[in-house]
C-alpha cells in the first residue's frame, strides 16, 4: 500500500464517518431530514430494522441499479454503502434528543454545514462515487437528461414513498433541498475539490460535460 493510498483511503473514511455523523445530528433535530433519509424513516417504521441496517440495504439495492446504467463502482462506492449505515447507528447512539426547536434549529444547521464539508473530504479522496450519486450520473450517462432532471425525479419519488411510510418530512427537508446545494459550492473547494477532481469522483464512466452539471453530496 503506497503512503498516497493510505492517505486517501484515510480520507475516504474519515470523510463518510462526518457524513454519518452529519446525518445523525440532522434526523435527531426532528425538523425534517433529506429525501432518501425521508425514504429510510419510512421503511424502518413500517418493518422495524434498524436505520443503520436499512441504509446499508438501500445503498446496495441502489448499487444494483447501476448495472442496467454500465456504472463502475470504486473502493470508496463499497466502502460508502458498508460503513455509513453503522457510523450513522454509532452516532445516534451518542447524539441525545434536542429539548427544544431552538437547540432543534441549531442541531440541524451543524448537521446540514458538516455534511457539506464532509462531502468534499469524501470526493477529495477520488475512490468513487456514493451509490445514490452514481445513480444520478449513471441516469445522465445513459440517457442524456441533464442531472438535475434525474436528481429531480429520482429524490421526488424517494420522497413521496418516505413520506407515505410515516418518514419525517419537515422544514429541514426543504432547507436541505434549497441549502445543500450553495453549501457544497463553498465546500468542496476549500476542501481541494476542483471541478475536474469532482467529474472524477461523480462520473466513473467518461462522458462529455454538460452544463447542467452540479456537485451533489457524497451518498
Amino acid at each position: 500500500m503506497t503512503f498516497s493510498f493510505a492517505r486517501r483511503l484515510v480520507r475516504l473514511i474519515s470523510g463518510l464517518a462526518l457524513y454519518a455523523f452529519a446525518d445523525a445530528l440532522m434526523i435527531r433535530a426532528a425538523l425534517g431530514v433529506d429525501p432518501w433519509t425521508v425514504f429510510a424513516q419510512g421503511i424502518v417504521a413500517q418493518t422495524g430494522l434498524g436505520f443503520g441496517l436499512l441504509t446499508n440495504i438501500i445503498g446496495g439495492l441502489v448499487l444494483l441499479l447501476w448495472i442496467p446504467l454500465r456504472q463502475r463502482p470504486g473502493l470508496g462506492t463499497v466502502l460508502n454503502v458498508l460503513l455509513i449505515g453503522p457510523f450513522i447507528e454509532l452516532s445516534l447512539w451518542i447524539l441525545p434528543p434536542m429539548p427544544n426547536v431552538w437547540a432543534q434549529a441549531g442541531m440541524f444547521s451543524a448537521g446540514l454545514v458538516l455534511l457539506a464539508v464532509a462531502s468534499g473530504i469524501y470526493i477529495g479522496a477520488q475512490m468513487g462515487p456514493g451509490p445514490r450519486d452514481g445513480l444520478m450520473t449513471g441516469i445522465h450517462n445513459r440517457f442524456g437528461s441533464p442531472i438535475w432532471v434525474g436528481r429531480f425525479g429520482v429524490e421526488a419519488t424517494v420522497l413521496l414513498i418516505g413520506w407515505l411510510l410515516g418518514g419525517n418530512v419537515g422544514l429541514g427537508t426543504l432547507a436541505f433541498a434549497l441549502l445543500i446545494g450553495p453549501l457544497c459550492n463553498i465546500t468542496l473547494p476549500l476542501m481541494g475539490v476542483r471541478s475536474g477532481r469532482l467529474a472524477a469522483a461523480a462520473t466513473p464512466v467518461p462522458s462529455p460535460r454538460s452544463p447542467d452539471d452540479q456537485p451533489v453530496p457524497a451518498r
